[in-house]
């Protein structure tokens, strides 16, 4: 892979607030939440999980990067494949067998 940088600090909206759950006053009076919006490609990512700013704002850029290389990472292309030849022919011979049952389930003529 490329050594070239994911994304440059200019492309990144970082935001802090108020986060919710457990963690008592430390957490409902400061804005420990972080929001990262990455500009050019619209992803935002969230870390709330800390009570910590700083491990919040680490968590949320590890979320990024992981998130920037899917979208680099190129799908494989599909191979179609067709059934063998004996697969088809068991397939064909169970459906002859089954009809030829089916048959004759006919009304009985006493």
């Amino acid at each position: 892979m490329d050594e070239s940088p994911l994304f440059e600090e200019k492309d990144l909206v970082i935001t802090f607030f108020k986060s919710s759950g457990p963690g008592g006053q430390k957490k409902n009076k400061t804005e420990s939440a972080v929001r990262i919006q990455h500009l050019p490609s619209g992803i935002t990512v969230t870390a709330t999980e800390s009570r910590s700013q700083s491990v919040n704002k680490g968590t949320a850029l590890d979320r990024l990067k992981e998130r920037l290389l899917a979208l680099r990472r190129r799908r494989k292309k599909r191979i179609a494949t067709r059934p063998t030849r004996a697969s088809g022919e068991r397939r064909i011979d169970s459906k002859k067998r089954q009809s030829s049952i089916k048959k004759g389930r006919g009304k009985v003529d006493y």
